[in-house]
């Protein structure tokens, strides 16, 4: 199984996506849109960035987890990471995004 988007509507009504692994675990979070077209344009600027090393960013959270986020090329933040146990492990998360972002396919949840 090939990686994917999820695009979802939340309870408030706005959308957001998230990017699957292979294995089904989520590897990318986008920020809430207030419209089902702007998650659209999130997901193909993902397929679009998200093949470069050189977007994304390595930081760490204020208990010290490390974590990443994924920048256009205007530098804004097209979505984020979860928090990982250690470097390793969210450099892994960064490759499996390399990896799967620009041939995944979106999977629309929002018409459920």
């Amino acid at each position: 199984m090939p990686g994917k988007f999820q695009l979802k509507k939340s309870k408030s009504g706005k959308f957001h996506f998230n990017l699957l692994a292979t294995n089904g675990q989520i590897i990318l979070t986008s920020e809430m849109y207030e419209a089902k077209a702007s998650a659209v344009n999130g997901i193909a600027s993902v397929q679009k960035n998200g093949g470069d090393a050189a977007r994304y960013e390595k930081l760490v959270g204020k208990d010290g987890s490390p974590y990443f986020v994924l920048k256009a090329t205007n530098g804004q933040v097209i979505g984020q990471s979860q928090m990982y146990s250690g470097e390793a492990a969210r450099d892994n998360g960064i490759q499996s995004c390399i990896n799967n972002a620009p041939g995944a396919a979106t999977d629309d949840q929002t018409a459920v």
